[in-house]
């Protein structure tokens, strides 16, 4: 009964062929007769050219690539009609489809053949589907064997040739052919299996990647290898039966020996790509109206509708393809990550670090955590934790310099202090008289801060640190402890050394960014960062900043982070009950920001002597001088 069914089903297709190559071709001869016909067609198989899949690419500083970005599945590198060789062109064209310049999407002859054969077989064996059909497949339809679909197939081809020159066709054809192991279009084929560009490849790798899409399975040559061979020479003896090709050097291709290049996929500096990942979506959203939509949202519905949106446009660019050019510096990177992972061997302790260029407002390096796995998460922009005294330079010593007209020099109160209820202690609960600003500081006594913050007043303490839009601070963190690191969420490494850049560049801030420009894959700048620069604290006050900064390192907490080689200060900070331990701290050239801890905010007080955070930050720096 099947065989029946197949038998009947061919031999209708096989009537209804000639009425449809009738209609195609009287549309060319009474148009105004047959227009109809094709009003129907445009509207039920309506051709859109939306674009293939491509890969898309992130560099580091120099421009050397970091990570290719595969969308769907699909690694394609496009190869325009101009660029692929002739060669390449010419065996397809002999295996597939030999009169695609002069047929209209299909060939006749060649179907009443593949049906014959089919018969004869009693099932679909034989499809002698043309380029435009084979297309038309890969693009709009299924590849399940039926009749229904092979007329299908006829209309979207007939729609095809109307929307697209042959050439157009050829070069879609030879871009969305499959060579499995995920690889899409001859450029990808060559790219993986040989790693060379497809203009480098001889005339017998050519022959072998051309193998591979007529059974992607059968001829895997990471498989079959043999196979992929055997029909390698089928298709040089097609070009020289053909007349492509002379019989020397069908034997010259034929006798060379292939051997398989297979090129990884860059997937390098894990830590830093998660974060440029992110980013992107932030320069997008910054660029393109998102930001200024999701603030005016006034329901969450609304919030949510706008965030698919972005989510939806940031799969369109890098499905398109682009290139994402970073700040990246590998050999501060390499050094970072070492770092975190040896001076780290607790169990259960983990550390977040961010390096900066602050002369170039670029982040260059940063560590996300001990053996960081892409896209887990990242200590050092996602976690948010306690500064402790780290926020002191920025919420309390810089307002009130700023604001009193202090020096380094000028006297405080380090005694008790007292507000309503809230009492806060030195370190050991010590106490002391009255001290300068930078022995205070050097030391970081706990009372002298509080006492600063008080003065100022903690609205206009607070109205220092909107400049550097922390993503956590919320209305109950306007109060008297904040001036300790008393925050509901606190901050994320990111975020500390992105604000302590304010002290390389006297007193003004830009923000920091890891992406320097995104180009399309033709090189067209699509996006770049537009940061203005916000003056926080006057030059004086800036000033007498790096001084106590420079203490802190010289003769305070900081000792173990010292080395020589122009400027080094920076704050140390420990939160409540030893649960964070923070510095952050700047050279001539570079602001890094260190955070050592447990995710799950266990104690580490253990680590306090050791101090892995100091040696972090000294170790990752020192030698880029």
């Amino acid at each position: 009964m099947t065989k029946l069914r197949s038998i009947i089903g061919w031999i209708l297709l096989i009537m209804l062929i000639p009425i449809f190559v009738y209609m195609l071709v009287a549309s060319g001869q009474e148009a105004q007769v047959m227009q109809p016909l094709d009003r129907v067609l445009d509207e039920k198989i309506d051709i859109k050219d939306s674009g293939l899949v491509q890969n898309s690419y992130m560099y580091d500083r120099d421009g050397a690539l970091i990570s290719e970005m595969v969308s769907d599945h699909q690694n394609r590198v496009f190869v325009s009609y101009q660029n692929i060789p002739d060669p390449v062109k010419q065996l397809f064209l002999t295996s597939e489809d030999r009169h695609f310049f002069q047929h209209k999407g299909f060939d006749f002859i060649g179907m009443v053949r593949a049906a014959a054969a089919n018969f004869k077989k009693g099932g679909i064996d034989q499809g002698a589907s043309t380029i435009t059909q084979q297309l038309s497949r890969n693009l709009y339809l299924s590849h399940e064997r039926s009749f229904d679909r092979k007329l299908t197939e006829l209309l979207y081809s007939y729609q095809l040739e109307k929307r697209f020159s042959k050439e157009e066709i050829f070069e879609k054809y030879l871009n969305t052919i499959y060579f499995n192991n995920g690889v899409y279009g001859i450029g990808s084929a060559a790219s993986f299996y040989f790693s060379k560009p497809l203009k480098s490849l001889s005339l017998a790798e050519m022959a072998f990647i051309c193998a591979i899409p007529n059974n992607p399975t059968l001829y895997d040559p990471l498989k079959h290898f043999d196979y992929t061979k055997t029909r390698q020479k089928r298709l040089l003896q097609g070009l020289k039966k053909a007349g492509v090709i002379s019989g020397k050097e069908y034997k010259q291709a034929v006798k060379q020996k292939i051997k398989l290049n297979i090129k990884e996929k860059k997937d390098a500096y894990p830590d830093y790509a998660t974060y440029v990942n992110d980013e992107f979506k932030k320069l997008v959203s910054a660029s393109e109206g998102f930001d200024e939509r999701l603030k005016k949202a006034k329901t969450k519905e609304e919030k949510k509708k706008i965030e698919k949106e972005l989510s939806n446009r940031i799969t369109a660019l890098l499905t398109k393809g682009i290139k994402i050019y970073t700040a990246l510096d590998p050999a501060m990177q390499e050094r970072v990550v070492q770092q975190v992972n040896s001076r780290l061997p607790y169990e259960g302790v983990q550390g977040g670090a961010v390096v900066i260029n602050h002369q170039t407002h670029q982040i260059v390096a940063m560590s996300g955590g001990k053996q960081y796995q892409k896209y887990n998460f990242n200590l050092a922009y996602q976690a948010h934790r306690q500064p402790g005294s780290s926020i002191k330079p920025l919420l309390d010593y810089g307002p009130y310099i700023e604001e009193t007209g202090a020096t380094a020099g000028s006297m405080i109160d380090a005694s008790k202090f007292c507000s309503k209820d809230y009492c806060p202690n030195n370190y050991n609960e010590r106490t002391y008289g009255t001290v300068s600003l930078k022995t205070a500081f050097k030391y970081s006594y706990n009372t002298p801060a509080v006492r600063m913050l008080n003065q100022v007043g903690v609205q206009k303490g607070f109205s220092y640190l909107k400049p550097f839009n922390f993503e956590k601070i919320v209305q109950r963190d306007y109060r008297l402890p904040a001036a300790l690191g008393g925050f509901t969420d606190g901050f994320s490494p990111l975020e500390m050394a992105d604000a302590y850049t304010t002290f390389a560049n006297n007193g003004s801030y830009t923000a920091n960014h890891a992406i320097t420009k995104v180009t399309d894959l033709k090189g067209k700048t699509l996006f770049k960062w537009k940061s203005k620069p916000k003056q926080v604290f006057s030059i004086r006050t800036n000033n007498q900043m790096r001084e106590l900064l420079a203490a802190v390192v010289k003769e305070g907490t900081g000792r173990k982070a010292n080395f020589s080689g122009g400027y080094v200060g920076g704050k140390t900070g420990t939160s409540n009950s030893y649960r964070d331990l923070w510095f952050v701290g700047l050279t001539d050239a570079y602001t890094m920001s260190v955070w050592v801890g447990k995710e799950a905010k266990g104690n580490v007080e253990f680590l306090h002597n050791a101090a892995p955070h100091l040696l972090i930050w000294k170790g990752t720096l020192q030698n880029a001088y």
